[in-house]
């Protein structure tokens, strides 16, 4: 079973910076692909950006030269660095993690969330 934390969340003004982290534990996240979902209010969940465990990176078209995945394997930890935020970036951020076959990334662990607020 893996369990996963996020932290470091929180309110930044626009064009600000904030760097998420998720700590995880369990056997299977060495060979796991770990990822970011993101959920606004009202919005349906979207995939922000994933890591396989080669450290092969992908992201969706919107954070793309914005944001930055990265995973430290020793420390069980995955990030995100976040730059040039917008106020459309503002949500529930969730880690996850799981397999990744090809293209297709199946998350079957998930965070609690944590927030992103962007306002001015």
């Amino acid at each position: 079973q893996v369990q996963l934390v996020e932290s470091g969340g929180g309110l930044v003004q626009p064009g600000g910076s904030l760097r998420l982290s998720c700590v995880g534990s369990g056997s299977m996240l060495s060979i796991y692909a770990m990822g970011w979902y993101r959920q606004a209010p009202g919005k349906e969940r979207e995939l922000v950006a994933t890591i396989a465990a080669n450290g092969s990176p992908n992201y969706a078209d919107s954070v793309k030269g914005r944001f930055t995945i990265s995973r430290d394997n020793a420390k069980n930890t995955v990030y995100l660095q976040m730059n040039t935020l917008k106020p459309e970036d503002a949500a529930v951020y969730y880690c996850n993690a799981g397999p990744k076959i090809g293209s297709y990334y199946n998350p079957i662990n998930w965070g609690q969330g944590t927030q992103v607020t962007v306002s001015s």
